[in-house]
């Protein structure tokens, strides 16, 4: 729905009201950008561009900016921000607002205005009257975090857009070495799409290359190394990550963050949570999840209480000054690659 949305504004196609909700800023972002560059040239926003806080302002005086015909150019562009009207939560605002107004306008909204609501609240309610009558007139973008399918999605109509092809291992490789964040999956995708401006096609070999690895990304590729028993790849990494400059206090809470994530997704399955709901209960992303629960299956109970122990430790070491800091991490590698041996002997 999304792009449907981009490409119809693209084409200078524009709805009379928009209502982007969600909690999904990129999304709402993106689009009021958009909204900006194609409804109105840059000479016309000075005269023609408004935004307004529905907390500190009345609706009425936002239509009123509404029904007023633009100055200088042929539409007029207004953001209304914060309409808690629209949701079930108790209204901190300024002003009352004239919602009788509203409803009129929505019946016949000015044809040289383009009205955007936009909400950073999750749902809205349903129930009113106000807020029916604007979802079943307006053009509608529910801003929600998206599922894996949905951002391996985002990824190829990205692609698209910038009008490249991309290969799947290239988007299944994107998404475990970008993460789930629209900022930089976009920023990623644009990169190599440029980079891809000859061929028109991104490949896998194309995304490990270019594909920039943030501090979580790179961890979570040394614990990948670190659940396979590959230490002296994951030693490469770590010192990779030093060279960085990246300090070694905080490589060790990722990378305790990450193995507590496996011990909690291992424990939540064996009481029956479904990966959604696992999600849900710990508020990350499903994809993580999904990432921990396949590395959960390489560990025994006793294993990961085991490397918790000894992460909790050089915590502790850390902190206090026990040891050299650098070191700390180098020997907790070194045990794990022992305790490793010890098993399979």
């Amino acid at each position: 729905m999304v792009f449907d949305i981009w490409k119809q504004i693209k084409a200078k196609s524009f709805a009379p009201i928009y209502l982007l909700y969600g909690t999904e800023p990129y999304l709402i972002n993106e689009t009021k950008q958009l909204l900006i560059n194609n409804v109105l040239s840059e000479e016309e926003g000075d005269f023609n561009l408004s935004s307004y806080d529905l907390e500190e302002t009345s609706i009425d005086t936002a239509l009123e900016d509404a029904e007023t015909f633009p100055f200088m150019g042929e539409r007029r562009l207004i953001f209304l921000h914060n309409p808690i009207f629209l949701t079930s939560e108790k209204s901190k605002a300024k002003q009352e607002h004239n919602l009788a107004k509203l409803e009129a306008y929505i019946n016949e909204p000015a044809s040289y205005s383009v009205v955007v609501f936009s909400s950073s609240a999750e749902k809205l309610d349903d129930r009113k009257k106000i807020t029916k009558q604007l979802k079943k007139t307006a053009a509608v973008l529910e801003a929600k975090k998206l599922n894996e399918g949905e951002l391996k999605a985002w990824i190829r109509e990205r692609a698209a857009l910038n009008g490249v092809q991309i290969d799947e291992p290239a988007v299944e490789l994107i998404l475990t070495l970008a993460g789930a964040n629209l900022f930089i999956l976009t920023n990623e995708i644009d990169k190599l799409a440029l980079y891809a401006s000859e061929t028109k096609r991104i490949d896998e070999q194309m995304a490990e290359k270019m594909v920039s690895r943030s501090l979580e990304q790179n961890i979570f590729s040394l614990v990948d190394k670190i659940v396979h028993r590959k230490i002296e790849d994951a030693l490469r990494i770590y010192y990779d990550l030093l060279k960085q400059n990246e300090e070694p206090i905080k490589i060790l809470s990722v990378i305790t963050g990450q193995f507590r994530l496996i011990y909690q997704v291992k424990e939540l399955a064996r009481r029956g949570y479904g990966q959604q709901q696992i999600a849900g209960y710990l508020k990350i992303h499903p994809f993580r999840v999904k990432l921990a629960a396949g590395q959960a299956q390489l560990f025994g109970d006793e294993e990961l209480a085991s490397i918790i122990s000894l992460l909790a430790d050089s915590d502790y070491q850390m902190k206090t000054g026990g040891m050299n800091k650098t070191m700390l991490i180098e020997m907790f590698l070194f045990r794990l690659q022992s305790q490793a041996l010890r098993k399979n002997l």
